[in-house]
């Protein structure tokens, strides 16, 4: 008893250090970055190079299928079985201390907290594809773009330290898992090919299309702070 009080006032200790910033141009950026909308263009960019990048319909809709169901099974076990269950208040919302958080833009989440569906969604995206296309600057590119989001839901109060890292964790694992499904399947429809040159990966992606995610992720970055200094929350 006396550790799990421990742990929880950790929690919320290193909760308020993220939350407690006072600056509206921060929440701006945190509130754009936490909508789903806003990546709209980097799932699109994500979906350009699979399509560039796979010489057959059967290896396209392999792929979009596994990231796709792997993220429907992430979210479904997050907020359809998880959340109920543990029935944890957000802190935006818990009756003792939501008073002691700061709210952006009234935005408050719904009841349950436990755990962070954003943190699993994105890093299931971010393992997947990774696992998918093999290259470390992609895959570093991707995990700082799920890490982003997992920022996001701790600045804006919305969970506590530890549903993001269970989240995390239960995307990696949601990720590699349906890499594996979409490994076996891809194996008995494609021709075996390991790529040996500094254009492309060992899988096979151009380097050259993966520069399309990286300005997509950059130039989305840059509106959501260009947003927050046009129109900051007051």
């Amino acid at each position: 008893m006396i550790a799990e009080c421990l742990t929880a006032q950790l929690d919320r200790e290193l909760l308020h250090w993220f939350n407690n910033s006072h600056s509206l141009f921060v929440d701006g950026v945190a509130f754009s970055l936490t909508q789903g909308y806003t990546w709209i263009p980097l799932y699109v960019a994500l979906l350009y190079i699979v399509v560039r990048n796979n010489e057959t319909m059967a290896q396209i809709a392999l792929a979009v299928a596994c990231v796709g169901g792997a993220v429907l099974f992430a979210d479904a076990v997050t907020d359809g079985l998880v959340k109920p269950w543990v029935g944890r208040w957000r802190p935006s919302n818990d009756p003792i201390w939501k008073y002691t958080i700061d709210i952006v833009n009234n935005v408050r989440g719904d009841k349950y907290s436990f755990f962070s569906a954003h943190a699993a969604n994105t890093m299931t995206v971010a393992m997947f594809m990774s696992l998918m296309i093999r290259n470390w600057r992609f895959a570093l590119f991707m995990i700082c773009w799920s890490l982003v989001n997992a920022w996001t839901r701790l600045y804006l109060g919305l969970h506590y330290p530890s549903d993001i890292a269970v989240g995390l964790v239960w995307g990696m694992c949601t990720g590699a898992l349906a890499y594996y499904f979409y490994y076996r399947i891809y194996r008995k429809i494609s021709s075996p090919l390991h790529y040996i040159s500094s254009k492309y990966t060992v899988t096979g992606y151009s380097l050259d299309d993966l520069d399309v995610v990286y300005l997509v992720m950059s130039l989305t970055v840059f509106y959501a702070l260009f947003r927050a200094v046009l129109f900051p929350f007051s």
